[in-house]
């Protein structure tokens, strides 16, 4: 059992990384987009791009087809950097409610202004944003590709637990609950 435990330490298709980190905010139309446009890429160092109403919502004076949000996808070092400041603000802390069956985890900060060396501007307010993570090992492309696209097989996608304790080694992130 022992040598079972090491030989999968040892495999590299089983180790776990990071594939994205998509931040996004919805802000609503005109003028307050174009604001959380400017914040957003002053955190992550990457241009935003806008995302369309699916429906109209009178309530709210939402039309379908406006720009109502914000999202950038960062990947690679950009990732982590992000994720390092992003798990400052929330205090290294995570509740287990987060991390979905496949490893996947969101969580969501309020204000802008808490990340580190940041600081209040009034022209451009006050914002907050929702951070999604994707994990997943070496070969999951073959869910992705254009010929010969296969499933990923269930022992090779990655767990919850995995996730869990991938993280909390990975960033020293606590998980409650």
């Amino acid at each position: 059992m022992a040598l079972l435990q090491e030989v999968e330490q040892v495999n590299p298709m089983k180790s776990i990384r990071i594939e994205k980190v998509t931040v996004n905010m919805s802000v609503g139309a005109g003028e307050r987009l174009a604001k959380a446009m400017t914040v957003l890429n002053m955190l992550t160092g990457a241009k935003p791009c806008p995302r369309r109403a699916k429906k109209t919502i009178r309530e709210f004076g939402i039309k379908k087809g406006e720009n109502i949000a914000c999202v950038v996808t960062l990947r690679g070092r950009a990732a982590i950097d992000f994720l390092k400041k992003a798990f400052e603000v929330i205090g290294y802390k995570l509740p287990r409610r987060v991390f979905d069956k496949f490893g996947n985890f969101s969580f969501g900060i309020k204000e802008h202004i808490q990340f580190p060396g940041v600081k209040y501007d009034p022209a451009l307010g006050i914002f907050g944003m929702d951070v999604c993570v994707t994990l997943e090992r070496p070969g999951y492309r073959v869910a992705r590709r254009r010929r010969k696209r296969a499933k990923v097989g269930k022992s090779h996608r990655v767990t919850r637990e995995e996730a869990i304790e991938f993280i909390s080694k990975t960033f020293g992130v606590k998980v409650e609950g």
